[in-house]
């Protein structure tokens, strides 16, 4: 009886990121699965010494890194903004 083994050698992250520099089609080692993720940009942001103690006393309770608390902050602002800004938009009549 034929042998069909599918065990082949996983190939590293490394390789495939070169061979994706070269030009080469690297799609065949993903499946589809999971989320890109978007690139990081990094900012900077001037605070009060009075904002960044309370950024400190809410990371410390919730046992967190400040740039945890402020990248959740402004997302929740940023959603509040966009539901906001969808409950003034005047509604089409259907």
């Amino acid at each position: 009886m034929k042998k069909t083994s599918n065990s082949a050698k996983p190939v590293s992250a490394e390789t495939i990121a070169q061979q994706a520099e070269k030009g080469t089609d690297v799609s065949h080692f993903f499946k589809g699965r999971g989320r890109m993720v978007q690139p990081i940009q990094r900012v900077n942001v001037d605070v009060t010494a009075s904002m960044l103690e309370e950024l400190d006393r809410a990371a410390q309770e919730l046992n967190v890194s400040r740039q945890a608390v402020i990248k959740t902050l402004v997302r929740q602002a940023l959603d509040q903004h966009y539901l906001a800004r969808r409950a003034r938009q005047p509604h089409s009549a259907s």
